[in-house]
């Protein structure tokens, strides 16, 4: 059953621009639609989130969504919002970052052939690697002028820019190459939509205006508003880089943290652009944070569904309990079940000692852990001080002057949490 998708996007807030007559074609039957994706790293980031969402919902309206992963246009490098040009790689590297991105693609997509719509992957590298330079000027570049490719934002901004180095000619030509990747997709998977970001309308449009002069069809744009955040700053980054989707470059912890954070504004946005949940769902969870916003209920139900999606259900119970750790009640079995990426981004910043093995082995006295070890206080008696107080904790338990510190205490058989009071943390890791 076909829904209507230009509907559902539109309530999101996830239109900028839908060429005339795109909703109608939708409408009709089910349609393929395309959406590119650089492979220049081997895992997407948060803010290649938008493209995959306008994938994920035209699946769930009923239509076969096309992921391509851009090899040929990788090498190149979309002028598009850059000021300088980029690092070209090899096709080794290429095919293992479409191998990876195709897994992060799966949570959010369904490729399996058993269904009519079943997603699918394609690489622009596969067709474009066997044609020829004359070739490609004497079939597709005759097509289209050079005044209409300079007047595309994304040359005039990057010719005009007092920064920019100028352009290559191999940047130039990104949007030929972009647009006969639509048209080859029309000839040949019969996708007669492409999606993107606003920034890439005029890339795609030189691709329908291919189809147009090259194979006599009509072809579609639907692109999506840039995403930006309340203060100004960029959306997907954090105080280290971008926020990935890959556990090993931002663990699921800090991944977690990135939405718990959001704005009660950035919140609204950001809830009905990065879940499935109903229209609905939504008014009635905007309105309950809105009588309690310290609760931050919009917050954390857009953390739960967005980790859930991206990672897993036990990686978002682990971040919530990662989280309780410094914010709530926790314990030291709490601790102890935390893996060691996990605890040294909760305790990220925390001052940090090392301690030898056999220190710990043979019994390091909480006193000196504190002060002469540690050096965390600056002399025993304040550590004395703070014990008297039962102020010390070590992996959140209270301990006392005549507490040692054994092997018995090691979390992932390395790390010792101190705690003075409330907000006071020190690190010990056994080396």
């Amino acid at each position: 059953m076909i829904r209507n998708f230009v509907e559902e996007l539109t309530w999101r807030g996830m239109v900028h621009t839908a060429m005339p007559g795109a909703e109608e074609h939708l409408m009709e039957s089910m349609r393929s639609a395309y959406v590119g994706f650089d492979p220049t790293a081997d895992s997407l980031h948060i803010g290649n989130l938008v493209p995959i969402m306008l994938l994920a919902h035209y699946q769930r309206c009923g239509h076969k969504p096309v992921a391509l992963v851009g090899g040929a246009t990788g090498m190149i490098g979309d002028p598009s919002g850059k000021s300088s040009e980029r690092a070209l790689l090899d096709e080794k590297t290429l095919r293992h970052n479409q191998e990876a991105i195709k897994n992060q693609l799966a949570h959010f997509l369904d490729f399996e052939n058993n269904v009519a719509n079943a997603a699918v992957l394609v690489n622009n590298y596969d067709w474009m690697k066997n044609v020829s330079f004359l070739e490609f000027i004497r079939d597709v570049g005759k097509h289209i002028t050079v005044n209409y490719m300079m007047a595309k934002d994304s040359v005039k901004n990057r010719i005009s820019s007092d920064s920019s180095e100028g352009m290559s000619f191999t940047e130039f030509t990104y949007q030929l190459v972009q647009g006969y990747d639509f048209l080859h997709l029309y000839k040949e998977k019969d996708c007669s939509i492409q999606m993107g970001g606003s920034d890439q309308w005029g890339n795609i449009t030189t691709g329908t205006e291919l189809i147009r002069r090259m194979a006599g069809g009509k072809g579609f744009a639907i692109t999506c508003p840039l995403i930006t955040k309340s203060d100004g700053s960029k959306f997907g980054k954090s105080e280290g880089g971008n926020v990935w989707l890959d556990a090993n470059r931002t663990s699921p912890y800090k991944f977690y943290q990135y939405w718990l954070n959001s704005t009660d504004e950035d919140a609204e946005k950001y809830i009905k652009i990065f879940t499935f949940l109903t229209e609905e769902d939504i008014t009635n969870l905007i309105s309950e944070h809105k009588e309690a916003p310290h609760l931050r209920i919009l917050q954390k139900r857009l953390a739960e569904e967005i980790t859930t999606m991206v990672h897993s259900k036990d990686d978002l119970e682990n971040a919530i309990k990662a989280s309780e750790i410094l914010f709530g009640n926790s314990t030291g079995d709490d601790l102890k079940k935390l893996n060691e990426q996990t605890f040294l981004d909760v305790f990220d910043g925390v001052p940090l000692t090392e301690i030898s093995q056999t220190d710990i082995e043979s019994g390091l006295d909480i006193i000196a852990a504190l002060a002469e070890k540690g050096g965390f206080l600056k002399s025993n008696s304040e550590a004395r001080r703070a014990l008297k107080e039962n102020a010390v904790s070590v992996n959140k338990e209270k301990v006392q002057e005549d507490y040692t510190i054994t092997t018995k205490d090691l979390i992932n058989n390395k790390f010792v949490l101190l705690q003075r009071g409330k907000k006071n943390y020190f690190v010990l890791r056994m080396v």
